[in-house]
């Protein structure tokens, strides 16, 4: 780590400079104000110690401007000074100092206050990364209230792989394919951002991850990344919202593009974590109960709302099922029980 020293006094300068590198860390110098600044912005330091009476800008002045820039305010300062008086302590702690030290000091105890502040900037430094993980991970997945929740305690959320009991659901456009080979590539398109949007929204309400859209079909994830005692309801109450929703929605469209919403959802084990390369990730869902999940929805048709059992038996609220009886999936050897989500129980 690294240690910027800034003193016009050349002795003083060079005693901070041997007590820095006795404990093992890099020292780098500047002589008065301006030049201290100039070495904050190039040399990326990891800590400042600053004597007041500098020439050409004073310790308190270089304070305020590096507390006063974004990329600098992050780095502790500590003022080193001949000024011991309290009026000067606070005037420099108000400026946005981390610590104050008066001259003359104990070798000693400048080297534990810099240990203590090094320590303290690189947990700091450990939290804003992940912080900065889990917003690039999920801002674009789930709603904002769920990522600021996140950024209050990110050590909630892992974002390795882990097995945990997911509810996986799926949406998809009904006659999609038909009407893609009858229109202009970018009026689909825009038609087909319009029906995303609306399921992305509602998705989002409840409070689930949209996983991935998967040509005209969209996956979304529920008790991830944050638990939810709930989340086979409300991946039910996801689709019910989004099948009520579509009569008024319709309104925009020509009659051939009002397309049904077929969806699929189970509850079960899945591997979830960040899938991908270094560069490009994904927080995503892997395993059997996706795959379930997907042929559930395939099953379904004229906009109706299948579930497995899984997902039933995980529902503690009254609603009003019909059982379709087991059926038959692509890559398993067993029938399946499914019902159809016909409403929820007044």
């Amino acid at each position: 780590m690294k240690v910027l020293v800034a003193d016009d006094n050349a002795n003083s300068r060079e005693l901070v400079k041997d007590i820095i590198e006795s404990i093992g860390y890099e020292a780098v110098q500047a002589t008065d104000g301006p030049n201290a600044l100039i070495a904050a912005q190039t040399q990326a330091p990891d800590l400042i110690i600053l004597d007041v009476n500098m020439p050409g800008m004073s310790g308190f002045e270089v304070c305020a401007a590096l507390k006063s820039d974004p990329q600098l305010a992050q780095i502790p300062i500590l003022m080193l000074t001949a000024l011991a008086d309290v009026e000067n302590r606070v005037t420099g702690l108000g400026l946005g100092a981390d610590d104050y030290l008066s001259k003359p000091f104990s070798p000693r105890e400048l080297a534990a206050r810099v240990n203590a502040r090094l320590r303290t900037k690189a947990e700091a430094d450990d939290l804003r990364k992940t912080k900065e993980l889990v917003r690039q991970t999920f801002e674009r997945f789930v709603s904002p209230s769920v990522v600021e929740r996140l950024l209050q305690d990110p050590t909630q959320i892992k974002l390795g792989g882990q097995i945990q009991e997911v509810t996986v659901f799926f949406a998809d456009l009904e006659g999609f394919t038909s009407i893609s080979e009858r229109t202009e590539p970018e009026k689909l398109l825009g038609i087909l951002n319009m029906y995303h949007a609306l399921i992305v929204t509602v998705v989002q309400s409840y409070a689930g991850t949209v996983d991935k859209f998967i040509g005209d079909g969209v996956m979304a994830l529920f008790n991830t990344p944050l638990p939810q005692a709930d989340h086979a309801m409300r991946a039910v109450r996801a689709a019910l919202h989004i099948r009520a929703a579509l009569p008024e929605f319709y309104r925009q469209f020509e009659p051939e593009y009002q397309m049904r919403v077929n969806f699929g959802i189970h509850t079960g084990p899945a591997v979830v974590g960040n899938v991908g390369t270094t560069n490009l990730m994904n927080f995503t869902a892997v395993g059997d109960t996706v795959n379930l999940a997907a042929r559930l929805q395939d099953l379904s048709s004229g906009g109706r709302i299948f579930i497995s059992e899984a997902c039933y038996r995980h529902i503690q609220e009254p609603i009003n099922l019909a059982p379709i009886g087991y059926q038959t999936v692509k890559g398993r050897s067993e029938a399946v029980m499914v019902y159809e989500v016909l409403e929820l129980n007044p």
